[in-house]
């Protein structure tokens, strides 16, 4: 398990507490909708592993409480079987930075939040999990790409933040009428 100060020593190293260009509560209006989602997954990372896996399916997403938090629904299927996962994000106000919080159906467990915002129209996140015993670095990077096209990029970091290795890439296209 990692510890919580680990957490907040790598967030007030990582972020800035107030920044003049943060975005706010409806940072992420933009993907309010229906999308058809292609994910690509490293299958083992930080290994050296060059194996990935490709799923597709749809990523549903919901306004709450009038944009200071969303809720992300993704389903998927792959060619080792379906894939079900829920992000709850949440926007804090007073340091104008969100929470994206991942649970994974298959075991039911939330991880630790990765804590960002977005600056000129890119999210950037990071966290800490644990990785087959250790802690490791994790950084989510959200980036819209026109209205009908958003991409998600994760990496891990096992040195600190120095080099990172991206583990999961997924493109979404917006399913039209929605």
């Amino acid at each position: 398990m990692i510890k919580t100060g680990r957490v907040l020593l790598l967030l007030l190293l990582a972020l800035p507490l107030f920044s003049d260009q943060s975005g706010g509560q409806h940072d992420f209006d933009f993907e309010i909708g229906t999308w058809k989602t292609v994910v690509k997954r490293r299958l083992r990372p930080l290994t050296g592993s060059t194996d990935w896996v490709e799923m597709k399916g749809t990523t549903v997403v919901r306004k709450v409480w009038n944009g200071s938090a969303n809720l992300v629904e993704l389903e998927a299927d792959s060619p080792s079987g379906h894939f079900q996962g829920l992000s709850l994000r949440l926007y804090n106000p007073e340091t104008r930075q969100w929470s994206l919080n991942f649970v994974n159906a298959r075991n039911g467990l939330l991880t630790a939040p990765t804590i960002g915002q977005f600056k000129n129209g890119r999210g950037e996140f990071f966290g800490l999990e644990d990785l087959d015993g250790r802690p490791i670095f994790v950084r989510f990077v959200i980036t819209p790409v026109n209205p009908d096209l958003c991409r998600f990029e994760q990496a891990f970091s096992d040195d600190g933040g120095k080099t990172w290795e991206v583990n999961w890439i997924a493109e979404d296209t917006r399913i039209k009428g929605d």
